[in-house]
């Protein structure tokens, strides 16, 4: 049972414990263990009660109940709960927006016990009759419900690429072939996906049940003779808007490649076959060099201990060196950021010596003096202009009062972009992917803002957010807004979302010469010295 899948069980233990009234303190306990879990890049496999009990924010009861976990795979406390509890009440504690103490009110007073019938209640206005609900309240849940329904049976690329590959390499094996393929979607790498798509050149190919099992995503398994593999491959990449019928095909092909220039048409990569005009532009021959991840040269917005992340400084930078970076941008939350330990002036001061420390150690290697600053409800950014000042760069983000229109929402970010002191635009939207949808914003207004005003806009890498979303980025390359592609790591393996983040900027067809951390140490030294 991995590290995930256990943070995951003893969440909604908490989740049931609070449904039920058990005790509070009980709940906490549970509740922070399967955060600090959730952020954990540990295997808790095989490890003894007395090593679990010696993890940060675990303690004796709780390394008892992973040991339960690990040797039966189930919770004794969390089944009786479970029998205590309809399934549909279970899965209302997955709609944002109402906690385990709302869902008990919804079951209770009003005898709900499914999405469907919470959906229904709403539309008959329903819980308006409830305390502490009111119209407002109402409007909100019935959007997270609906929003909830559209997204069943979708999955972030991120949670099925390893799964993905493994069965690509499971049938080449299996049919002794090698022309077999991720297709559709998941070859184009989009955000989510609703299934697997497979290509083999053998008739009689089939995934047997212990493999499926595996995972509860659909899979589609497409079968094809071998002298059809790369037309077919070709066809069932194609996104709904790359349109397909007006290629003409080689009677022989030794790779893709060769359709492309049957048709006098420079290579689509994969990742960009979604819509008709990037057909244009390769007839023009004007698609760019797209970016790489081993384009990028260091690694900024990245958190540590010093808010509401996992590893010290010092782990934060060592691993970023050893990875081969050549600088590591640290931007730990400000201090109106209650919720994630946000640094006060005295530990802004503190971060600050530490990094000159150790940008001793590790030289030529260099950490540089970030912050994520909140931008506030007026727009404005956290800390006065003496603090902020003493920071090498400021990536600005929204964090609280994420419900507004869209005419607020821009005003807000519009007044932060214009901040002097402003160099990087964080997850524009503030989305969760398949959880939370962005606050509307006008995009071109706030593009054309950061052109004005020389801002960067954040790529924000963490498979849940992706956020520019990357349909974006042709318009901020066209006014010349640079992106940086960031992790938002709050440990060190996160660092490795630079990858997610990378595969989505190509499907925006960002350059290396576009991007803000492609730039070597000496040049992006001189390019946040200028912004100053």
């Amino acid at each position: 049972m991995t590290t995930e899948e256990i943070a995951r069980i003893l969440k909604l233990t908490a989740q049931l414990m609070e449904l039920h009234e058990v005790n509070p303190f009980k709940i906490k306990s549970i509740a922070n263990a399967a955060f600090k879990l959730n952020k954990l890049d540990i295997d808790l496999e095989g490890k003894s009660l007395e090593e679990l009990e010696k993890i940060d924010g675990i303690g004796k009861s709780i390394a008892a109940k992973i040991i339960e976990l690990q040797t039966t795979g189930n919770l004794k406390e969390l089944n009786e709960m479970l029998k205590l509890t309809p399934e549909g009440v279970v899965e209302m504690l997955r709609i944002k927006g109402i906690g385990p103490k709302k869902v008990r009110q919804l079951w209770q007073e009003l005898e709900i016990e499914s999405i469907g019938e919470l959906l229904y209640a709403c539309n008959e206005n329903r819980l308006i009759t409830l305390k502490g609900f009111g119209a407002k309240t109402q409007a909100e849940v019935k959007k997270q419900v609906e929003f909830f329904q559209s997204n069943i049976g979708w999955y972030h690329y991120a949670s099925v690429e390893e799964f993905a590959i493994s069965l690509v390499d499971w049938l080449k094996k299996e049919y002794k072939t090698e022309l077999v393929s991720l297709t559709g979607a998941m070859r184009r790498k989009c955000e989510v996906v609703d299934k697997l798509e497979i290509l083999i050149a053998a008739g009689n190919a089939v995934i047997t049940n212990d493999i499926t099992n595996k995972s509860t995503i659909k899979i589609e398994l497409i079968t094809c003779k071998e002298n059809e593999f790369y037309t077919k491959l070709f066809e069932t990449t194609a996104g709904e808007g790359f349109q397909i019928s007006e290629f003409k095909f080689p009677t022989e092909m030794k790779n893709e490649k060769e359709i492309f220039s049957f048709n006098n048409l420079q290579y689509i990569e994969p990742e960009l076959r979604e819509s008709a005009e990037i057909i244009a532009l390769a007839k023009a021959n004007n698609i760019p060099k797209l970016i790489e991840v081993t384009d990028l040269k260091g690694i900024l917005h990245n958190h540590s201990t010093y808010s509401d992340g996992v590893n010290t400084l010092k782990e934060m930078a060592t691993y970023c060196k050893e990875l081969g970076y050549e600088y590591l941008g640290i931007c730990d939350h400000s201090q109106s950021a209650f919720y994630a330990e946000g640094m006060k002036i005295d530990k802004v001061l503190a971060q600050h010596a530490e990094i000159d420390e150790l940008n001793k150690k590790l030289f030529p290697f260099k950490i540089f003096k970030g912050v994520e600053s909140d931008i506030l409800n007026d727009g404005s950014l956290d800390y006065e202009e003496e603090v902020l000042k003493t920071f090498d760069f400021i990536v600005a983000s929204v964090h609280s009062n994420l419900k507004m229109t869209e005419e607020k929402a821009t005003a807000r970010l519009l007044k932060a972009v214009e901040n002097i002191y402003t160099t990087i635009l964080g997850h524009p939207t503030g989305r969760l992917l398949l959880s939370r949808p962005g606050y509307p914003i006008n995009h071109k207004k706030i593009i054309d803002a950061c052109a004005a005003n020389g801002v960067i806009i954040e790529l924000n890498a963490h498979p849940y957010r992706l956020d520019i979303d990357w349909r974006w980025i042709p318009y901020c390359l066209e006014r010349g807004v640079k992106i940086s592609i960031n992790p938002d790591a709050h440990e060190k393996q996160g660092y490795h979302d630079l990858y997610y983040g990378t595969c989505v900027a190509r499907k925006g067809m960002l350059t290396k010469e576009m991007c803000l951390n492609t730039l070597s140490l000496s040049e992006i030294e001189l390019y946040f010295n200028s912004r100053k």
